[in-house]
Formats: structure tokens, C-alpha cells, sequence
């Protein structure tokens, strides 16, 4: 029953419809050059981390839509200098963004890239929004209500075995430390799954999950706004997401997997040699 939370349920669901115009809005922007960025438009953060001027575009437009309507809420996103999430859960509501997950295919125009919009209440995520740019596709959720794509009901797939599941997965490309145990658990993963892919969007692989595209994902080094929305996304339709320990709460820490909840102990006990590797 919603009895109690219904007051706050019909705000997620106004905060809801804000964050899918912001992410159309940027969207429509983002696809418009996707696979054309000039050389001069890009510049590195750090190892293999690109930003762009679009990044940054982006990234203004969603913020000036949400605080058009919530001038009071706070913001993390991953574009602004400023950004960290260091005291960040104490906020009320906090809005977790990133412009576009997946920069480097965005930079070539090769899917998938992403807007990720996520909205925090209290510490506890409760809106998700991703839109997947290249192919259109919207995925929305709020806490305790289910997962849409495209205003249709989804969930997680059925697969019951590590046997039959499709991995998805992100490689190390900030720190390379602990590239030979990365590599090790993927050979496992390698030999006991029906396969592995590497899409280059967390976003996009976490949505894939929540919707049954994929059984399971992991990936270690990842940012809140990396995963905020796709965690709200996994939840609501019907799967499992945990730090690597099994810890049901990842969101700002920096290791994720997620899955239809079947697979879910197989995967951990394979991830259990980088428990406490976190970059």
C-alpha cells in the first residue's frame, strides 16, 4: 500500500516528468552531433576519461531544467568542478547526473551513450531516469512503482543459471593496478557464461539489466553518477544490485554488479578476488 508515502509519491512522480524533459531535451542536442565532435572539442580528465564541450552543454541545459522547478535541490553531476560526493547523501534531495555516459562513443558516434538522471530523497535513490540517446529509448522508474521503457512495463529476465546469461561488463581504463585479477575473473566469467559483452556505458548495461537485455553486469571504478539512475532502474524491475560483497547499498562506492537476482550469488562468488578493489 502507498497509503503513507502518498504524498511523496506524487511529488517522485512530478520530479519524474522534469527529469525525462531534461533528458529529452539534452538528448536532442547530444544526438544532433553525436559522431561529429571536432578534435579541439575534446580534452582529457584524467586516463581514457574524455569530456567535451556537448558534455558540458548537456549537462547545463539538464540542471537549468531541474532547478527551473526545484531551485532548492542540490546537484551532483559529474561535469562540474566542484563535483564530489563527499557529504553528498546528507543533502534532502539530490539530483545525480551524468550528461552522457559514454563519451567515447558518443565522440564516434557509436552506441550507446546516455543521459543518466537519478534523484536521491533523504540518502535513499527514488527516480531513475536513462535515456538511451542513440536508439531512443527512454527507461523510468520510481521507487516501489516498477520500471517503464517507452511508458511499457519491463523487468529483469528469468534466466536461472549462470550458464545461460548474457554478462555485460566495463574494462578498467582510469587505473590499472589490478588489471591481471580483472582479467582473471573475466576468463571465469568467459568460460561459465553464454557470453560476454562491452557496450562502454554503465548507464545503458544497467538498463539493459533492469529490462532483461542482459542477465547480469559488473564493473569496478564507477561514480555515483554512473550508476545512481541504472540502480533505481535494476530495483524496479525486479533485480538485485550489491557492491561486490553483496552489500545491497553501492551507490557511492565504486564497484557494482547487478543482476536479474537468478544469477546473482554466481556472479558474486566469481567477483569475490576483487572484493577490495575499488578503482
Amino acid at each position: 500500500m502507498q497509503t503513507d508515502a502518498s504524498p511523496d509519491l506524487v511529488f517522485y512522480e512530478s520530479a519524474l516528468d522534469v527529469a525525462v524533459l531534461a533528458a529529452r531535451i539534452a538528448g536532442k542536442k547530444i544526438k544532433k552531433v553525436a559522431g561529429h565532435i571536432r578534435p579541439e572539442m575534446i580534452r582529457e580528465k584524467g586516463v581514457h576519461d574524455l569530456v567535451t564541450d556537448t558534455d558540458e552543454e548537456a549537462q547545463q541545459l539538464i540542471v537549468d531544467t531541474i532547478l527551473k522547478t526545484y531551485p532548492e535541490h542540490h546537484i551532483l553531476a559529474e561535469e562540474s568542478p566542484e563535483a564530489s560526493h563527499h557529504g553528498a547523501q546528507d543533502a534532502e534531495y539530490l539530483w545525480i547526473i551524468d550528461p552522457i555516459d559514454g563519451t567515447t562513443n558518443f565522440t564516434r558516434g557509436i552506441p550507446p551513450y546516455a543521459v543518466s538522471i537519478a534523484l536521491s530523497h533523504h540518502g535513499a535513490l527514488v527516480v531513475g531516469v536513462v535515456l538511451d540517446v542513440a536508439h531512443g529509448d527512454m527507461y523510468t522508474a520510481i521507487a516501489g512503482c516498477g520500471l517503464q521503457i517507452n511508458e511499457t512495463r519491463c523487468v529483469v529476465s528469468e534466466i536461472s543459471g549462470l550458464s545461460e546469461a548474457l554478462i555485460t561488463t566495463g574494462f578498467p581504463y582510469r587505473a590499472f593496478g589490478h588489471v591481471d585479477q580483472y582479467l582473471s575473473v573475466l576468463k571465469r566469467f568467459m568460460e561459465r557464461a553464454r557470453g560476454v559483452r562491452r557496450p562502454g556505458s554503465a548507464a545503458v548495461d544497467l538498463a539493459w539489466v533492469a529490462c532483461g537485455r542482459f542477465d547480469g553486469f559488473f564493473e569496478t571504478g564507477l561514480k555515483p553518477w554512473d550508476v545512481a539512475a541504472g540502480i533505481v532502474l535494476v530495483r524496479e524491475g525486479g533485480g538485485r544490485i550489491s557492491d561486490y560483497h553483496g552489500n545491497a547499498e553501492p551507490g557511492f562506492d565504486h564497484q557494482v554488479v547487478a543482476s536479474n537476482g537468478q544469477i546473482h550469488e554466481e556472479m558474486l562468488d566469481i567477483l569475490a578476488p576483487m572484493q577490495n578493489i575499488y578503482e
